[in-house]
């Protein structure tokens, strides 16, 4: 078997292709160098090892050698993984979007050897079919433009570097307020799916961010509806077939608005950001079927997305045999083949099995309109009866299903994703009290530090021996987000050292300043045909959305003016972006919530075995209060490098003490814990 250039590399991705007949050559010098000598145009394709379409792709075209010879002579050919190459894929996808108004993966770019690209598209078949143009006509069209035609391209380039220009922010004079986060919750509202929750039509995306941003809305504004929509979004998806009823874990969207099918890939962003939205819906309302979905979804990610020494991996598949869902979907007779004919029929009538089946001909379980009461009432059970039942039930499903071929696992660790991970399970520790959450936080936090940071500088992945790849501005603010939740958890005040000099090294790294706000890639990174600085929140949210909540949070907990400085730069720098559609960045509106709205700063001095403090923080973990910042340590030598305005805050009589300040105005200590938490909860009632 012919192997290409991918076979040195580690990403799963390009492992993938790495027996494909086409030439490949990963991103680098050697593929620019060639395509310049030979004056070939760059085929590149982007894409990542558990994606469905991207698979069609490399069946039916890189696999193919009519294809593979059409590529080999005219094309130099280079693959790149989108996860382990953002800032590529940023820029050439903003490309992608420019010029056809639409994007997603596979991404295929055709540019010159300077990287201009001069054609964009997605998905192709190898044929022309379903209304799109065959990769073969594409290729062989584009060949013939770029010998014959060179004037053509060259004028094409021009205009794709004059729109790339066009797209880098300048300093208005102006500056974003309170109302643009008024107006970002108008425009969700009317996205929002008053019937089957969430944004928009089919196909359907969680958007965490959006829930996150609305949480805090609805907790600053006492706006109810702002959480009606989330308790609507989160009900309505966890009886969905989006999740995953017998293994736990969200699918990355469903293809339908009611969440019925899902698109069965399962992302580790994902599962990390939906289980921030869950515990802090429970903080909010206390309802325990949230807490339930929380708990689930640790479950799944320590099952089945976690390496052996702790860190969380990024992907997987949707497909196992070659066949999209395989491994999830179940035909009506297995459901009794295993459960038997009792438990069996109880099953199918509490998840909607039947033998005509929801997804080609099999059965994705979901609860969508089951009422677990009339269930219950139908088989003479209590509903307590009918959940216990229900859950040895899931119990044998699983037992069977994990003797199917299990879909391919993208095993790489991410810096980024890890540490929204890290940043969700820490805060689910907290919140449920589960020191076993807080363990594994601090395991996969030690598996980053040890493996991820080459001479100080942070990197984006770790795979097989291999750390690579400087990382980006995602990795930093994301990474600084887990540090800040460990913090919060455990009150280890090296995390929070930590977390601060992270933050000053993405201020370093990626801080334009002449215009404000975050490149994406750092100062000492490679230099792509664009410098990109992105506030739009996409599957993700964006790097400069979580830079500018975690410096203003971090800026609270350690009174240093710069981060907030910065923040306010920001203002300025995405006003044109975002004052009249601040719904794209929701995730960014939740510092406007945050620095537009009284603060509260909480020192707490005492030891950690004293009864006190141990029920203040069991009391105040419950309440969900995203201005409230608390700095904990046994004695305030803990805490004078870190932050140098605690040594005006003594303990009182050797006991647990409390401070709680207002926008950094305190008021009297009291050692009465009792009353500190109750004045802390009775204010958030207030709200």
């Amino acid at each position: 078997m012919a192997l290409n250039q991918l076979i040195n590399e580690k990403s799963p991705y390009l492992l993938q292709h790495a027996d494909n007949p086409v030439h490949w050559y990963p991103w680098g010098e050697e593929a620019f160098l060639k395509a310049k000598t030979e004056n070939k145009p760059i085929f590149l394709s982007i894409g990542y090892s558990t994606c469905h379409w991207c698979h069609v792709m490399a069946h039916e075209s890189f696999e193919d050698e009519e294809v593979a010879a059409l590529l080999n002579k005219y094309y130099i050919s280079i693959k790149v993984d989108r996860e382990e190459r953002p800032d590529v894929d940023s820029i050439y996808m903003k490309v992608c979007q420019m010029m056809t108004g639409h994007g997603g993966w596979p991404l295929t770019i055709v540019m010159t050897p300077d990287k201009i690209p001069f054609y964009a598209g997605t998905y192709f078949p190898r044929e022309r079919k379903h209304g799109l143009p065959g990769i073969m006509e594409v290729l062989t069209q584009l060949h013939h433009s770029y010998v014959e035609n060179p004037k053509r391209i060259t004028k094409i380039t021009e205009q794709v570097q004059q729109a790339l220009a066009q797209t880098v922010q300048e300093k208005s004079g102006k500056r974003l307020s309170i109302e643009t986060a008024d107006l970002a919750f108008q425009q969700l509202k009317k996205q929002f799916d008053l019937t089957h929750g969430g944004f928009g039509s089919a196909p359907k995306f969680p958007q965490p961010q959006n829930l996150l941003f609305l949480l805090r809305y609805a907790h600053f504004t006492e706006n109810k509806t702002a959480l009606q929509m989330v308790e609507r979004t989160l009900e309505k998806m966890a009886a969905g077939g989006i999740y995953d009823q017998v293994g736990f874990g969200f699918s990355r969207y469903a293809t339908d608005e009611k969440w019925l099918i899902p698109h069965f890939e399962k992302m580790l962003y994902d599962n990390a950001l939906l289980l921030m939205v869950y515990t802090e819906a429970y903080q909010i309302t206390k309802k325990t079927d949230y807490q339930k979905i929380a708990e689930q979804i640790v479950a799944f990610v320590m099952r089945e997305m976690t390496d052996q020494k702790g860190a969380f991996y990024s992907a997987i598949d949707a497909d196992s045999e070659g066949v999209e869902g395989k491994y999830y979907v179940w035909k009506d007779e297995e459901i009794f083949d295993i459960l038997g004919e009792e438990l069996g029929q109880l099953y199918a009538d509490a998840f909607n099995i039947t033998p005509f089946g929801n997804f080609e001909g099999a059965n994705i379980p979901n609860q969508i309109g089951i009422s677990m009461e009339k269930v219950a009432q139908q088989h003479g059970l209590t509903v307590d009866a009918l959940n216990e039942k229900l859950t040895f039930a899931r119990r044998q499903l699983l037992q069977a299903r994990e003797k199917r071929v299990y879909p391919h696992v993208d095993d790489k660790i991410l810096t980024a994703w890890n540490g929204l991970m890290i940043a969700a399970l820490a805060n689910a520790g907290k919140v449920f009290n589960e020191s076993s959450y807080t363990k594994a936080v601090e395991n996969a936090l030690h598996f980053v530090e040890q493996n991820l940071f080459l001479d100080e500088r942070l990197f984006t992945r770790y795979r097989d021996g291999e750390t690579k790849h400087k990382a980006y501005l995602d990795d930093y603010a994301f990474l600084a987000w887990g540090y800040i939740e460990l913090y919060n958890a455990t009150y280890t005040p090296c995390y929070l050292a930590k977390g601060k000099d992270l933050l000053y090294s993405m201020i370093d790294l990626f801080w334009d300043k002449d215009n404000g706000g975050f490149f994406f890639t750092g100062k000492d990174g490679e230099s792509l045909i664009a410098k990109d600085k992105e506030v739009y929140d996409g599957a993700l949210p964006s790097g400069n959305s979580v830079a500018a909540v975690i410096l203003v949070r971090m800026a609270h907990l350690t009174g240093i003016s710069t981060f907030l400085e910065c923040v306010d730069e920001m203002y300025d720098t995405f006003y044109a972006d975002l004052h009249l559609n601040p719904s794209a960045s929701a995730f960014f509106m939740q510092t406007i919530l945050l620095t537009e709205s009284a603060s509260k700063e909480i020192i707490l001095l005492g030891k950690k075995t004293d009864p006190n403090r141990i029920k203040f923080f069991r009391d105040f973990h419950q309440t969900f209060l995203p201005e409230a910042s608390i700095l904990a340590a046994e004695s305030i030598t803990e805490l004078e490098n870190i932050a140098p305005f605690t040594v005006n805050y003594p303990e009182l009589n050797d006991q647990t003490t409390i401070y709680i300040c207002e926008n950094f105005a305190c008021q009297a200590p009291t050692t009465d814990v009792n009353k500190a938490i109750g004045q802390l909860i009775r204010n958030n009632e207030m709200k």
